[in-house]
C-alpha cells in the first residue's frame, strides 16, 4: 500500500481493516445452494470494503445433518460446492471462510476454507469435535487438534492443512487472521490463544451452536473474554434459519469483539441474511501487544507450539476510496454515552478518589486539608471528595479549611457560588483577597500595570496564581494542614497550569487523574444519586452552568479558557487516544471529525445540555490537534515530571511520571507534526 497515495478517508490507510461474520438460511444436504448462498453474500461484503468474511459452520452442507456426513453423494457435492465458492471469489475482495466437511485420508474433517480471488488459501480443521450432550461429532467427524504442518488436496491442489495456520495480508500491515470452529472457543485452552501469541490478530470462528436458553450470552462472554486476553479482534458467525429441527433450534448469532469491546452483532433468529459489519483498529491492537509486555513473555512460555505457525501470504488490494467508518468512536472517550457505564464509572471515579484522600490523610497523622475554592468546576469537585472523605473517616467536615481568594477578574458570580457550596457543606471557610499583595507584587518587580496601564500578560496572570497557591502553602504551615491540589489530567496534559509555586504544585491532587470533560458528569452523579443534601445538589447545579475560566484578567466578558487553548471536548479526545492506545495525529484527526462533524449523529453522554452539543468540522479538528502536539510533547512535560501524588482514576491512563507516562521534559513535537501533514486536509475537508 505504500506506493498508492495517500486518502485521508481511506480507513485502509488509517489502520482499520474491514470484517464480517454472515449467517443466513441453510439448505440441509444442498451444498451447491448454499455455496450460491455463500456468493450472495459475499457480494455484497466486497460492495462494502470487507476485507474477511467469516460464514458458519458447514455451512456448505448445514451443520445438523448428521450421519449424511458419511453419504459419498453429499461430500462430491461440497467439492463442486466449494468449487463454485472459488471461482465466485475470482473478482471480489475479501478473503471468504467457508465451513465444509472435507475428506482427508481415512477420515472426513469439519473444515473451514479459506478462499481469496480464486484460489484456497489453505484449510482449517476443528480441533475439538464435541461429542456429549446433544452433540455427537465424533461419531463422523475426526478431531484436527494434532493436525499441524500438512496439506490437504481440495480441488485438484494441494494446499496447506491444519490447526496451526495464519493467514496475513502482505499489503494491510496488521491483518492476520486464524480460524477456529465453535466447540474450540469452549476449550480451557483454545487454538485461538495460541494463535494470538504466534501473531494473529483477527480471531474467527465458524460455529453450528445451537440455541439454548442462556447460551447467547455465554457465548458473548466466552468472544469478550478471548478478544480481551487475546488482544484480538474475535469474529462470530452462527448457523441460523434453514437448520434441522428435530431436536433443537438455531439463532443465527453473529458478533464482532475488539479487545473486550462489542463493536457489531446481529439480531438473533434473523429472518433473511445476516451481517455483523465492523472496522477493526489493527493499530489499536498492536499497540496494546507492544504496550502490554507480559503478552510476549506468555509467547515466549508457550514457544514450542507457538514458535512453529506457518504463515499463508495473500494480497488483499483493499480499496483507499471513502468507505465510512463502520464503528462506533465516542465523542467523550473518557465519558461512556450508555447511562449504565457512566453510572458505574462515576461510582467508581469518584470513590477511588475519596478513598485515595481518605489513606493519605491516615497514613500522614491526620491534617487537616486547605483548598482554594474558586467556584469552578474542578475546585468545587475536589471539594465533595474531601467532604466525602471526612464523612468516611469519622472526622468533622470543619476540618477542611476552605479559602476562596478572589483577584482582579474574580466575577461576583463564582465567588458567591463558592460561599454558597462552602456554607452548604459545612466546612471551615473564608476569604483572602489576593489582590493587594498582587499588587504589590507586580510593583516591586516593576510591572507595567503597577503604573496603570492595562498589560494584561503572563506575568500578570501568573502573580495571582502564584500568590493563591503561595497562601494556601502558607496556612497550611500555619494550621496543621496539607494543600489539596484541584487541577485535572486535562490541564496537566496541555500545561495549563503555573508551575511551582502555582496551581500546578500541591501535596497531594485528587483530580490528577481525572480529566475535564469527566468532572461535570461526576457532579452530576453526586447530585443524582444524592451524596449531599438538597442545598449542596442546587449550589454544584448552579456550578455546573459556569464558563470554564482562569478569572485572572479583568474585562466586561469572562475570560475563557477554550478560546485560548482550544475545546476540551477534542483535546480530551486527542489525550485519550495518545495516552492509551499510541495512536498517530492523522488517525486522531479521522476517528475526531466521525465523532464530532455532526452533533445530531450518535450518542450524547446523559444529562448533556443540549445547548452545548456542537460540532467540528476537519479544519478546527486539525487546527486544535495541533495545537495539543505542540503542547504535549514539545512544551509540558516539565511540568508533569514534578507532579504531586494523587490517584489514577480512569482506564484511559494517568500522567504521572510514577504511572502511565514516561516522557522527556525537553523532548520535541516534530514527529507528530510531520504525521499530520501526510495528508492535504485542505483537500480532505474540500471532499466533504
Amino acid at each position: 500500500m505504500r506506493d498508492v497515495p495517500l486518502n485521508f478517508w481511506s480507513i485502509y490507510q488509517h489502520g482499520f481493516a474491514r470484517v464480517a461474520a454472515c449467517t443466513g438460511h441453510t439448505v440441509i444436504a444442498d451444498p451447491r445452494a448454499n455455496a450460491a448462498a455463500v456468493l450472495r453474500q459475499a457480494r455484497r461484503c466486497a460492495d462494502e470494503g470487507v476485507a474477511v468474511a467469516v460464514f458458519p459452520e458447514l455451512g456448505l452442507t448445514g451443520y445438523s445433518v448428521e450421519d449424511l456426513l458419511l453419504q459419498d453423494a453429499l461430500l462430491d457435492q461440497v467439492e463442486e460446492g466449494l468449487a463454485e465458492v472459488v471461482a465466485g471469489s475470482a473478482e471480489l475482495l475479501p478473503v471468504l471462510v467457508v465451513g465444509a466437511p472435507l475428506r482427508h485420508r481415512n477420515r472426513i474433517y469439519n473444515c473451514a476454507v479459506l478462499v481469496h480471488r480464486g484460489r484456497v488459501l489453505g484449510v482449517v480443521p476443528k480441533s475439538y469435535p464435541p461429542t456429549y450432550r446433544e452433540f455427537y461429532e465424533r461419531r463422523q467427524l475426526a478431531d484436527g487438534h494434532d493436525e499441524r504442518g500438512g496439506t490437504i488436496r481440495v480441488g485438484g491442489v494441494s494446499v496447506p492443512f491444519g490447526v496451526d495456520l495464519l493467514f496475513a495480508a502482505d499489503d494491510v500491515p496488521g491483518l492476520v487472521v486464524h480460524t477456529e470452529i465453535c466447540e474450540d472457543m469452549w476449550v480451557p485452552v483454545p487454538p485461538s490463544a495460541e494463535a494470538a501469541l504466534a501473531g494473529a490478530t483477527v480471531l474467527l470462528n465458524l460455529s453450528g451452536s445451537p440455541i439454548t436458553v442462556g447460551r447467547a450470552e455465554d457465548r458473548k462472554l466466552l468472544c469478550r473474554s478471548a478478544s480481551s486476553r487475546c488482544l484480538a479482534a474475535y469474529v462470530y458467525a452462527a448457523a441460523g434459519l434453514g437448520e434441522s429441527t428435530t431436536d433443537l433450534s438455531w439463532d443465527g448469532q453473529t458478533m464482532i469483539f475488539e479487545n473486550g469491546v462489542l463493536l457489531a452483532e446481529t439480531e438473533r433468529f434473523p429472518a433473511d441474511d445476516g451481517y455483523a459489519v465492523a472496522d477493526v483498529d489493527l493499530d489499536l491492537l498492536r499497540q496494546e501487544r507492544q504496550r502490554m509486555g507480559t503478552f510476549d513473555d506468555n509467547r515466549r512460555t508457550h514457544r514450542a507450539r507457538t514458535g512453529d505457525f506457518r504463515t499463508v501470504g495473500f494480497r488483499l488490494e483493499p480499496p483507499v476510496t471513502d468507505l465510512g467508518l463502520k464503528r462506533r468512536v465516542e465523542r467523550f472517550p473518557f465519558v461512556p454515552a450508555d447511562p449504565e457505564r457512566l453510572a458505574l464509572d462515576c461510582y467508581e471515579a469518584y470513590n477511588i478518589q475519596v478513598a485515595g484522600l481518605q489513606q493519605r490523610l491516615a497514613a500522614i497523622g491526620g491534617p487537616k486539608v486547605v483548598i482554594g475554592v474558586s467556584g469552578g468546576l474542578d475546585s468545587t469537585h475536589a471539594l465533595i471528595v474531601a467532604a466525602r472523605a471526612m464523612d468516611r473517616a469519622g472526622r468533622p467536615r470543619s476540618d477542611i479549611l476552605a479559602f476562596t481568594l478572589p483577584g482582579f477578574a474574580t466575577s461576583d458570580h463564582t465567588k458567591d457560588n463558592a460561599h454558597t457550596l462552602m456554607r452548604a457543606l459545612g466546612v471551615t471557610a473564608a476569604e483572602l483577597d489576593i489582590t493587594p499583595t498582587a499588587r504589590l507584587m507586580l510593583q516591586e518587580i516593576g510591572h507595567p500595570f503597577a503604573s496603570g496601564e492595562p498589560q494584561y500578560d503572563v506575568t500578570f496572570e501568573n502573580v495571582q496564581a502564584g500568590l493563591r497557591t503561595d497562601y494556601l502553602f502558607r496556612l497550611a504551615n500555619q494550621r496543621g494542614g496539607i494543600v489539596l491540589g484541584t487541577g485535572d489530567l486535562s490541564e496537566l496534559a496541555l500545561g495549563w497550569s503555573t508551575y511551582g509555586v502555582g496551581d500546578q504544585m500541591s501535596h497531594y491532587n485528587v483530580n490528577s487523574g481525572v480529566p475535564k470533560t469527566f468532572i461535570q458528569h461526576l457532579i452530576r452523579w453526586v447530585i443524582g444519586s444524592g451524596q449531599f443534601d438538597e442545598e449542596t445538589g442546587a449550589v454544584l447545579a448552579a456550578i455546573l452552568d459556569t464558563e470554564i475560566s482562569p478569572e485572572l484578567v479583568p474585562g466586561e466578558e469572562m475570560q475563557s479558557t477554550e478560546s485560548r487553548i482550544g475545546p476540551y471536548a477534542l483535546h480530551d479526545f486527542t489525550l485519550f487516544q495518545v495516552l492509551r492506545y499510541g495512536l498517530r495525529p492523522s488517525k486522531i484527526a479521522f476517528l475526531a471529525w466521525h465523532a464530532w462533524h455532526d452533533a445530531e449523529s450518535g450518542a450524547w453522554p446523559p444529562g448533556f445540555p443540549e445547548a452545548k452539543r456542537v460540532a467540528y468540522d476537519l479544519a478546527e479538528i486539525r487546527r486544535w490537534l495541533e495545537v495539543f502536539c505542540r503542547r504535549f510533547f514539545a512544551f509540558s512535560q516539565f511540568k508533569r515530571s514534578a507532579m504531586p501524588n494523587g490517584p489514577k482514576v480512569s482506564a484511559g491512563g494517568s500522567l504521572s511520571p510514577r504511572g502511565d507516562w514516561r516522557a522527556p521534559s525537553d523532548g520535541n513535537a516534530e514527529a507528530w507534526l510531520r504525521d499530520l501533514d501526510r495528508f492535504d486536509f485542505d483537500d480532505a475537508g474540500a471532499g466533504r
